[in-house]
């Protein structure tokens, strides 16, 4: 199957006039996967949602992705490649709720990146099938030091579950499958000192709503990881869009426990906004199973404190309504309380209960995990997610606008299945 697809891709690089160099198939083919998801939601009967889709909503989606990888001495050039197609009801809502903050797009797209490496094949009102790369680079590697350039990932920051230092496409903190971050074009370095410490220094370059490349959405950070006993910590400077943004995180031990946190400080146009993440995690065996804990406390200096999330509120809160919609924040309100444990049933079975708590508001979003491993490189992940809080509150349904409607779901499945290869 690896020879085949490796074919594959030669014959279409020839096609298109790349001169193709002769090398075993195994210097460029590094493996990759195929899924299939099946996601269904629910919606109540105040539902805004039901005005436009039935209930439940159906969506299916297939993920091929073909990672690629040469190496040269000290030169190497990754390229991974995605073909996504998808179909069901959240398209059609999407499409008939644009610009809905709690309505996000359901397939990456490259419209402010800098090179523009998605393509799609064919798209209606509720299905879409796209290729694309989701990374691209050429690095140069030395005993102490790397510097690579091209679409490319990149994950900062302490926190588990919320991440405040990490506004480099996050991962939303409910996201079930988190394999793969989305990739951005930037510029990144790191240099690793003698005694262990290291310093990384990235430039991520965008296009604004114009399409023109231009500094003001650009982002330059640097960030400064170190050692101090048995402890961590990290230090950060960045301009992001047209805020300057410092940060310091750490991880420690705590008898049996590991204490991490990151606390980070916003400088907008208009004020200076504090976040805060920090949380203890713990292993231990109970019933005869391995179990691993979580419990985070995450403070939104940009959400709202006092559990008004309606249009008119948002408006007046602009930072916060931008960093939903580029993908750094998914979190409406101020206060937050996570709670996750892992359960090892079998070697080839976890099961993860997981519960994000508004404390602003009161409400909360329950969610289970299972992950299986049925077979040598097969894997069935589901979850089952339950929100729960009164109308008015973020996992309770927040005001719509039109009388008497809320924005709000019910339970929601996610069903999963992966080959590997």
């Amino acid at each position: 199957m690896r020879h085949y697809l490796l074919r594959v891709l030669m014959l279409f690089a020839m096609a298109c006039g790349f001169s193709v160099p002769a090398m075993a198939s195994t210097d460029l083919f590094k493996g990759g996967h195929a899924k299939y998801l099946f996601l269904v939601n629910t919606f109540p009967d105040d539902s805004l949602f039901r005005d436009v889709i039935d209930t439940p909503s159906v969506d299916q989606f297939g993920d091929l992705r073909l990672n690629f990888g040469w190496q040269k001495d000290r030169v190497g050039l990754v390229a991974d490649y995605q073909f996504i197609a998808g179909k069901g009801d959240g398209f059609v809502l999407a499409s008939s709720l644009p610009g809905n903050l709690l309505i996000p797009r359901r397939v990456p797209s490259d419209q402010f990146r800098l090179m523009d490496l998605t393509h799609v094949i064919s798209e209606s009102s509720d299905s879409i099938v796209e290729h694309r790369l989701d990374r691209l680079y050429i690095d140069v590697t030395t005993t102490s030091a790397v510097a690579r350039i091209g679409r490319q990932a990149i994950s900062w920051g302490n926190g588990l579950i919320y991440t405040p230092m990490d506004f480099f496409n996050p991962f939303d903190p409910s996201a079930v499958d988190k394999e793969y971050k989305t990739g951005d074009d930037m510029l990144y370095g790191q240099y690793l000192r003698q005694n262990g410490d290291d310093a990384q220094a990235v430039w991520v370059f965008r296009r604004d709503l114009a399409g023109e490349v231009t500094s003001d959405v650009d982002s330059i950070a640097a960030k400064y990881h170190g050692f101090a006993a048995e402890s961590e910590y990290d230090l950060l400077l960045a301009e992001h869009f047209d805020d300057t943004i410092a940060g310091i995180g750490g991880i420690t031990n705590i008898g049996g426990a590991i204490w991490r946190g990151d606390i980070t400080l916003t400088d907008t146009e208009t004020d200076e906004i504090f976040s805060l993440v920090t949380s203890l995690s713990y292993s231990w065996i109970g019933w005869g199973k391995n179990i691993s804990g979580i419990i985070e406390y995450f403070y939104n200096g940009f959400g709202i404190a006092d559990g008004n999330y309606s249009q008119a509120a948002l408006a007046e809160n602009p930072d916060l309504v931008e960093r939903i919609a580029r993908g750094e924040l998914f979190t409406l309100g101020r206060n937050y309380l996570a709670a996750s444990a892992m359960i090892e049933l079998t070697p080839l079975w976890l099961l993860t209960p997981n519960v994000f708590i508004n404390a602003s508001d009161g409400s909360m979003l329950m969610q289970l995990v299972s992950s299986y491993d049925f077979r040598q490189d097969w894997r069935f992940l589901a979850a089952l997610g339950l929100p729960a809080g009164p109308a008015g509150t973020e996992y309770g349904g927040i005001d719509s606008g039109v009388p008497g409607k809320t924005l709000s779901t019910d339970i929601s499945l996610f069903a999963q299945l992966a080959w590997y290869f």
